[in-house]
């Protein structure tokens, strides 16, 4: 392809990109000027959208990743965007073009056991029975890192065991604290004395009594899963997604799943049915005499 050795001029010199970024237009745009080799094509301009999207197809079909084929829709789209100002080609084939959606990674969980053995605390440390408080809750109440970094005493009525939390495009919710999770609580505001008084509104705070940051949330988790002996890395929102997972699998009822966690569109919940499918399909293999492989 003639034109694609001005256009790496024109990367450099006038758009001033770095070398490493140069690199990789000029491997997509090679791969496409294979694919306008291999269907006779020899003007850039001489391509259409049916062309495009049977080389975004083969692509797919060859293993490419969803990220990298959009990273190549990129480089042929600035591509065609300079042919047009330098009026060698008359429209951008790639403007229409989407890649392949990537699949939905599920989000990762902890098993019934694994949560016990996380929360098996037996340190009686201010700092310990905090952490402890801050894990109990996630579990017990699927609530978001953010939301739980800011809640604040106000927010939590010990009455009826239900805080009410301002979520994502500032809906408000209310979830319940269950048992485990309200004693662990009790036992934190006995011990938040020894940080903090009651004029600092948030719950959780730091050993220097200001109100705990993410960060030191995602690292105490940390610490505390390796020294349970965790094998894997546990994170506050792998807690949560225990939490909805367990829930689904107890009660199918994704509604009540999707207002707990304050999804505003069903469809994020239903990732969890796939991690329910996913336990009664292993279940089914291991059970079913008609599922077990032939000795």
């Amino acid at each position: 392809m003639q034109q694609l050795a001005p256009f790496l001029d024109y990367l450099q010199n006038e758009r001033g990109l770095s070398p490493r970024t140069q690199k990789a237009y000029q491997r997509d745009l090679e791969r496409f000027s294979e694919e306008l080799e291999l269907k006779q094509i020899s003007e850039a301009g001489q391509v259409n959208e049916h062309v495009m999207r049977g080389f975004i197809a083969r692509l797919h079909r060859q293993g490419l990743g969803s990220r990298s084929i959009q990273r190549m829709l990129s480089s042929i789209r600035a591509f065609y965007r300079w042919l047009m100002k330098e009026g060698l080609a008359q429209h951008n084939p790639a403007a229409a073009v989407r890649a392949p959606k990537a699949p939905k990674k599920l989000p990762g969980t902890l098993d019934a056991d694994a949560v016990a053995r996380l929360l098996d605390i037996k340190d009686s440390s201010p700092l310990a029975i905090r952490d402890k408080a801050i894990m109990e809750l996630f579990y017990s109440s699927g609530l978001r890192l953010s939301e739980l970094a800011g809640l604040r005493w106000d927010q939590i009525d010990f009455a009826s065991s239900l805080i009410t939390v301002t979520g994502k495009g500032n809906k408000t919710r209310m979830v319940p604290v269950g048992s485990y999770a309200r004693a662990a609580l009790e036992e934190w505001r006995k011990a938040r004395g020894n940080f903090a008084g009651f004029e600092e509104a948030c719950i959780f705070v730091s050993n220097r009594g200001k109100p705990i940051s993410v960060r030191t949330i995602q690292a105490r988790i940390k610490y505390w899963a390796r020294r349970q002996g965790l094998p894997q890395q546990v994170y506050p929102h792998l807690l949560r997604h225990s939490f909805a997972s367990h829930m689904l699998e107890s009660s199918g009822d994704l509604r009540a799943v999707q207002e707990l966690l304050g999804h505003a569109d069903i469809s994020t919940t239903q990732v969890y049915t796939h991690l329910d499918f996913q336990h009664l399909a292993s279940v089914y293999d291991k059970a079913h005499p008609r599922a077990k492989k032939k000795p």
